[in-house]
């Protein structure tokens, strides 16, 4: 399991381990959190084309899908 801070995933690096559409270094780029300090809203944007997409965070934890840094 990867592991994943809430508060230390702005500007984080993650590489995808199924690569579509040639997308496989993200960044997190918008973290959005509640007045609990609970995580709303996570977009992470593709480096090679600057798409953005929504994203559930804790789908990060996932090493099946996702490592952490860009490999």
């Amino acid at each position: 399991m990867n592991l994943v801070s809430p508060k230390k995933l702005l500007h984080s690096k993650w590489t995808k381990i199924a690569v579509i559409n040639k997308e496989k270094h993200f960044s997190i780029i918008d973290v959005e959190y509640d007045e609990d300090q609970k995580v709303v809203k996570c977009t992470i944007r593709a480096e090679i084309n600057d798409k953005q997409y929504q994203i559930n965070w804790r789908q990060l934890k996932d090493p099946k899908v996702w490592k952490t840094g860009w490999q």
